[in-house]
């Protein structure tokens, strides 16, 4: 049974604000509030620089190490506290492609202690560019213990990342606050530019082969397929003075890559053009539950692709917050439900089977993935449960999922409140891999022949997962 006993506060009045939150782990148990009406919402804005050297892995081994750097890589970030706020929230993208188990802690506690709060109140995510680090320090330690060829990360560059972010953090702190008073949310359709790795051939197969880059023509003629074609934008103001935007989308956010050049790809484009649209703006750029969303209908990897992808995203993040409507922020909550997923146990992915995997130096990227699995079995050995924080404004709910979720959870969470706008993000804590549907399962999705290490109870595990962190007045 899931244990859906921490639940963090409930829904509160017109005169209170964002919420009391649980810090402990070993059992439900509230945070005292220490209640001071008529303080403000503050808001904080940071970034840092999140670039990998020469020769970092890329995508955890599974393709070039870098050779060169065509635009940097970016954490940009929220901080959000005030009004009768036990501890701040923060929302914090970073232009990697995973950070999974300890070094996803370490990210949280790291922040958290730079913006005075509890690691659990980071809601921390990857944008999931392939041309950029993959984060799980175990799973580096296990490649060293045993003399493995595979690399997923370089440990001393995780920690400088990590203490230039926190310092960017405790900078941000420092300053002088902007006030928030308003909070919104606006929404406009992406033409051309998501599509589903599922599609169905003329003579009637199913298949799910539509990459970031699709060649064959089959995939780009056939229809996009279950997508959220819509861009969100949740924006804070102060008065009539906008302060920051959260764009969010779901999509694998490549257009080529794979040959060593790190960059934010098309997503970062987007944000970036944004950014420059609205220099007093700050541009936070998050991806959804794209799991199995790609741009391959629309993209055949030719480098022309990528400006083309930046322009369309661009113009519906523009569309969408030309819609948002200001409301107050009068209502905050946070909800956070743990997820106990279990181990998957199927043939190639048993304890035995991983470890074996390690001892074939001819394979390296095949040892990366088995310590990738054996760090994810170490962390479930352990007891400890991946969080599922979702973050209510009042028009908007932002709920932070792990790892590569597929699309279907994200219709879910906004089936669960009509009554709302809901962001499902996605690539929290990546540990996961692939979380698929069970249906995709049946199909024998080729995606999930690796990297996606839970058991076949997933669906259940995050859908109750999302209908306890989404339920109304939770």
């Amino acid at each position: 049974m899931l244990n859906h006993t921490r639940a963090l506060d409930a829904p509160f009045s017109r005169r209170d604000v964002l919420g009391v939150l649980a810090a402990a782990i070993s059992g439900p148990r509230a945070l005292s509030a220490g209640r001071e009406a008529g303080r403000p919402w503050e808001l904080f804005t940071f970034s840092a620089d999140v670039t990998p050297p020469i020769g970092h892995p890329c995508m955890g081994g599974g393709i070039a190490a870098v050779k060169g750097v065509a635009d940097p890589l970016e954490a940009i970030g929220l901080v959000l506290r005030g009004g009768s706020l036990e501890k701040p929230v923060v929302l914090v993208a970073v232009d990697w492609c995973e950070i999974r188990n300890d070094a996803y802690d370490r990210w949280r506690e790291a922040i958290a202690e730079a913006a005075g709060t509890d690691p659990r109140c980071v809601l921390l995510s990857a944008v999931h560019q392939h041309d950029a680090p993959i984060a799980d320090l175990e799973a580096e330690r296990i490649l060293e213990r045993h003399g493995c060829a595979g690399r997923v990360c370089n440990l001393a560059f995780h920690s400088l990342v990590v203490g230039r972010v926190a310092r960017a953090v405790a900078k941000a702190v420092a300053k002088p606050p902007r006030r928030v008073t308003h909070v919104g949310v606006g929404r406009a359709k992406a033409e051309r530019v998501a599509s589903s790795r599922r599609y169905v051939r003329p003579d009637g197969t199913v298949v799910h082969d539509r990459t970031s880059a699709s060649k064959d023509p089959r995939a780009r003629e056939a229809d996009e397929g279950l997508i959220d074609p819509f861009v969100t934008v949740v924006g804070f103001w102060e008065g009539d003075e906008p302060l920051a935007a959260f764009n969010h989308f779901a999509i694998h956010p490549m257009s080529y890559y794979g040959k060593g050049e790190v960059s934010a790809d098309f997503v970062g484009m987007a944000r970036r053009a944004r950014q420059k649209a609205l220099p007093g703006v700050v541009q936070v750029y998050a991806s959804g539950c794209g799991g199995d969303v790609t741009a391959g209908k629309y993209n055949d990897g030719d480098p022309a692709r990528r400006p083309e992808l930046a322009a369309r995203l661009e113009d519906a993040m523009a569309r969408a917050w030309d819609a948002a409507r200001r409301e107050p922020l009068e209502h905050a909550a946070l909800r956070i439900e743990p997820l106990k997923f279990t181990a998957r146990d199927d043939a190639g992915f048993t304890e035995a089977d991983l470890n074996a995997r390690l001892l074939d130096h001819a394979k390296p990227f095949g040892q990366c993935l088995a310590a990738m699995g054996l760090s994810w079995r170490k962390r479930l050995a352990d007891g400890r449960p991946i969080d599922l924080p979702a973050l209510d404004l009042g028009p908007v709910v932002l709920v932070l999922c792990p790892g590569e979720t597929y699309v279907a959870y994200q219709l879910l969470a906004q089936k669960l409140r009509p009554d709302k706008v809901v962001v499902a993000i996605g690539y929290g804590d990546a540990a996961t891999g692939y979380i698929p549907t069970a249906d995709r399962v049946a199909e024998d999705d080729s995606n999930l022949r690796d990297w996606c290490w839970v058991g076949p109870d997933a669906e259940a595990v995050l859908t109750k997962g999302l209908e306890a962190a989404l339920k109304p007045g939770a």
